[in-house]
């Protein structure tokens, strides 16, 4: 809850500060209408901090966010989305770049209409810059993977396997490559496009890890792949046995980490993702307020040390 409280004092100070700012002014109406559209299918229970994040939000800033997605997950039935909600005029949009050459015109688009747009979570800040987005909120993922690589090379890691469940999503491959390069080796075939039906995942792991017996540690990129595979550690007999570290947090991986399965988390802090934006379109469209600068929301990183404080929140605010 400290976070929370902490996020609504800046909230409130922020506005405090426009209100001085335009005493000359009236202040505009509330109930401001915001759209947030990501490209998870409704299977990905990730999303979840994200949807309450834009709920508290809203509740504290008197305005409407609506969570958009492609059912599927289908970038292309996501581009739709973006296009019939810049046709519907909202105050603003935010919405992650899950793949930026199929979704740069509808965003653009948006933008040429006078749409205010926040990037979030996927994509990078170059690609949120060039599309004429506000700004961009998440977690620099290359510079994630490469912590994740420091803690195990530090472990004497020479190999391992990146799960990625998405692949067709830049990000994630920006995770395992900064990976690799901070281990001090080359990508190659250390990366497996497992897709997101589990069961595929957890086959598709067991088979690399018995063809491949010198994998020194595994990646995986969420709980959609970390979950199937900690499934497939457990029946091989191989969890705790080797070094495993996963993106994002979930219930299963929480308690993977105090039983010592899994190594680490790195939290990207997805509440922050849905939470800022929400506030930050509300002070822009209100008052013309917008921080300089882009945001990160991450990396940080989940351990045995810290599990308790982060625990009790998730699915929720972590």
């Amino acid at each position: 809850m400290k976070l929370k409280k902490t996020l609504t004092a800046i909230a409130t100070a922020t506005l405090a500060f426009a209100g001085l700012a335009t005493a000359s002014t009236s202040a505009q109406a509330e109930g401001e209408n915001f759209v947030l559209i990501s490209h998870a299918p409704d299977s990905d229970s990730w999303w979840n901090v994200i949807k309450n994040a834009i709920k508290v939000a809203g509740d504290q800033m008197d305005v409407n966010v609506e969570y958009r997605n492609p059912p599927t997950g289908d970038l292309a039935d996501m581009a739709r989305i973006v296009q019939q909600t810049a046709a519907s005029n909202p105050d603003g949009i935010i919405v992650t770049i899950a793949d930026f050459n199929v979704l740069k015109g509808p965003i653009e688009d948006a933008v040429a209409k006078g749409i205010p747009v926040i990037t979030i979570n996927s994509g990078t800040v170059e690609q949120s810059h060039e599309l004429g987005a506000l700004m961009h909120v998440g977690q620099p993922e290359y510079d994630a993977g490469f912590g994740a690589g420091k803690r195990m090379a530090a472990k004497g890691v020479k190999s391992f396997l990146c799960v990625n469940h998405y692949i067709t999503n830049p990000a994630s491959v920006e995770r395992c490559r900064g990976f690799a390069e901070a281990i001090g080796t080359d990508l190659g075939d250390q990366m497996i496009d497992t897709g997101l039906d589990p069961s595929e995942v957890k086959n598709k792991v067991s088979a690399y890890l018995n063809a491949h017996q010198d994998v020194g540690a595994i990646l995986a990129l969420g709980p959609n792949s970390a979950e199937p595979t900690l499934d497939a550690l457990r029946e091989l007999g191989m969890n705790g046995a080797i070094p495993f570290g996963t993106f994002d947090l979930s219930a299963k991986i929480a308690d993977g980490i105090k039983k010592g399965d899994i190594d680490f988390a790195i939290d990207q802090q997805p509440y922050l993702q849905g939470y800022l934006p929400a506030v930050i379109l509300t002070n822009y469209v209100r008052y013309g307020v917008l921080p300089s600068g882009d945001i990160n929301s991450g990396p940080g990183f989940i351990t045995k040390d810290n599990i308790g404080l982060v625990e009790k929140y998730a699915g929720e605010y972590r």
